[in-house]
């Protein structure tokens, strides 16, 4: 495995992950109609998030196997493994990226909404719960938590 910024060829890719995760691997925990509801990605948006903050891209053989992000505040907006290469550690690598550039950074803690499938990672990685709590997306609620670690 091999962790490396984003690149803005990339931009398909993570697209691929972050849908493939959600309609594979969080379809446990999510009715249908919650999912469809989930399971969408503006390329202008993502472009522009991507180019905006740091990014970094799992590869497994050549092949995006995930991707996370972080904020200039700490924000952990995406975290996100293709379900194919799930129980490789590609969260626990990304995250170890994240927190170095977060600590290099000066930051003393990270924040995250999370879904419930993600809620067990999370945790193992030592993010507590600060809330539950309900989004809506495209007529859908999805429950989700506010969670929290800190780097001190």
């Amino acid at each position: 495995m091999f962790i490396r910024p984003y690149r803005p060829d990339d931009l398909d890719s993570v697209i691929d992950v972050f849908l493939r995760a959600i309609r594979e691997t969080a379809s446990k925990d999510y009715t249908p109609a919650q999912i469809d509801a989930w399971a969408h990605a503006d390329r202008d948006v993502w472009s522009i998030r991507r180019a905006n903050r740091p990014t970094w891209v799992a590869e497994i053989g050549g092949v995006v196997a995930g991707f996370s992000d972080l904020e200039a505040d700490g924000h952990i907006d995406m975290m996100f493994v293709h379900p194919e290469f799930g129980g490789r550690g590609v969260a626990t690598a990304l995250i170890e990226a994240v927190e170095a550039h977060a600590r290099a950074s000066g930051l003393t803690g990270l924040h995250s909404e999370v879904s419930i499938t993600a809620r067990p990672f999370f945790e193992r990685m030592g993010f507590v719960v600060i809330e539950r709590e309900t989004v809506h997306r495209h007529g859908q609620s999805l429950d989700r938590f506010r969670m929290a670690k800190s780097l001190g």
